[in-house]
């Protein structure tokens, strides 16, 4: 299985950027953990993170045929950007939205994602561990999926 971890917006700041919320963790390190993490699952994962929506939306695009899912942090996207709506919806690639703190439990523009109707599910409040549980349920529904064929 081939994973694209896509982050949004500000993420690149992770270890910087309000520690207190988003931990002490730079983004290199969560992108090592997340590769270490597929790696001892025998999959891989590529990281990605753009602060610009365009280049979000070319790398969901690009994914299609590429990467078996997308486990996507879209940042302040997930609150107002219908392109990567579109974007998630025109390819046939599964994704599971993810946020490192509980936007249900911050301000109210955060309690509502315009991305999420377009994943299979939502993780948030779990702290970066939140990624490697998206990554698991993936793992899971293949490792499912091939006991069925069998």
């Amino acid at each position: 299985m081939k994973f694209l971890i896509i982050n949004g917006p500000n993420l690149n700041l992770l270890g910087q950027r309000e520690p207190g919320i988003y931990g002490r963790e730079n983004y290199e390190s969560l992108c090592r953990r997340l590769k270490d993490f597929a790696a001892a699952h025998g999959a891989a994962a590529d990281c990605f993170q753009s602060n610009h929506e365009g280049a979000i939306i070319d790398a969901i695009h690009a994914a299609q045929g590429v990467y078996d899912a997308i486990v996507m942090n879209p940042g302040a996207f997930t609150h107002y950007s219908y392109a990567l709506l579109d974007a998630l919806k025109a390819v046939r690639v599964p994704c599971v939205e993810v946020h490192i703190s509980n936007v249900h439990q911050r301000e109210e523009f955060r309690h509502t994602s315009v991305t999420a109707p377009a994943c299979v599910g939502q993780i948030c409040g779990l702290g970066l561990y939140g990624y490697e549980a998206a990554m698991s349920y993936f793992l899971l529904q293949e490792k499912a999926g091939k006991e069925n064929v069998d």
